[in-house]
């Protein structure tokens, strides 16, 4: 696939990130209506686009606070460019969420991505359920991709990147194996399923689990001086998930997946040199 048949949507994090890295057309515009929509794609006729509109606040709470854009970001602007797509013969790639599950961590089973949704705890993970949902359906006829996210860690600064928060939030680090999604080796998995032309959902996360204490005992090494404090999980009182996500779909599909710890030392390094 040719980078100008390529258009991101949403100039975020991940949205800004994605253009950078495959170099092409990237609109932020933005949308609230079918109309809306069909004047992006008019204007730049791609054949692929990647969805990375959405809200989400400072943090999730947020959400709470603004349902209204949280819906129209996060529901209504994915189910609007699914329909876009399939009336255009468009290739749709959503960037989802995996922040949608409960997980029994006595069970300590991976979760699949045929595993129904069932954290509906947080406004914000239900607004990503209904439009998963929608694509999800969509998905059975026609080329939409769903490319589940957790967590974002990313080898340069940014107030998005899991370990820009985890310095600033020293005082208050919990100590619960997630998910992550590394973001250098997200932008490598994106474009090996484009080229595939995989349809359906896919996590889109590292294999195993880290504990955020693992990733700064790694920058402690690099910034001696940096000191971080462990706090009870429960002391937070916030709703919140942790879970861990199975890569088998995404290793089957023939991509190679590191372990989130062989990234570690990587990331650690290039964020150092970034700032």
């Amino acid at each position: 696939m040719r980078t100008d048949d390529i258009l991101v949507l949403g100039k975020g994090f991940i949205g800004s990130r994605i253009q950078q890295e495959f170099d092409c057309a990237l609109s932020d515009k933005k949308i609230y209506s079918f109309q809306d929509a069909e004047k992006v794609v008019n204007k730049f006729n791609p054949k692929v686009m990647i969805n990375c509109i959405g809200h989400i606040g400072k943090n999730v709470d947020e959400c709470e606070l603004d349902k209204d854009k949280t819906l129209m970001a996060n529901t209504f602007v994915p189910i609007i460019l699914g329909e876009i797509a399939l009336r255009n013969n468009i290739r749709l790639v959503h960037i989802s969420s995996g922040c949608i599950y409960h997980y029994d961590y006595n069970k300590n089973v991976p979760l699949e991505e045929s595993s129904p949704p069932d954290f509906f705890e947080l406004f914000y993970s239900r607004s990503k359920i209904y439009s998963e949902e929608a694509l999800g359906a969509l998905s059975k006829s026609f080329p939409i991709l769903i490319a589940r996210i957790r967590v974002p860690l990313d080898d340069r600064p940014d107030p998005r990147n899991i370990l820009n928060k985890l310095i600033r939030y020293k005082d208050s680090i919990i100590d619960i194996p997630n998910s992550i999604t590394y973001i250098p080796d997200f932008i490598k998995t994106l474009k090996h399923l484009i080229e595939i032309k995989a349809v359906g959902t896919y996590n889109l996360v590292n294999k195993g689990a880290l504990r955020y204490t693992e990733l700064l005992d790694v920058y402690k090494e690099h910034v001696p001086d940096f000191q971080y404090k462990v706090i009870d999980y429960n002391k937070l009182n916030m709703v919140r998930t942790n879970m861990i996500l199975s890569v088998k779909k995404l290793e089957d599909s023939g991509f190679q997946v590191r372990d989130i710890h062989e990234v570690m030392e990587e990331c650690i390094k290039n964020y150092l040199k970034y700032l």
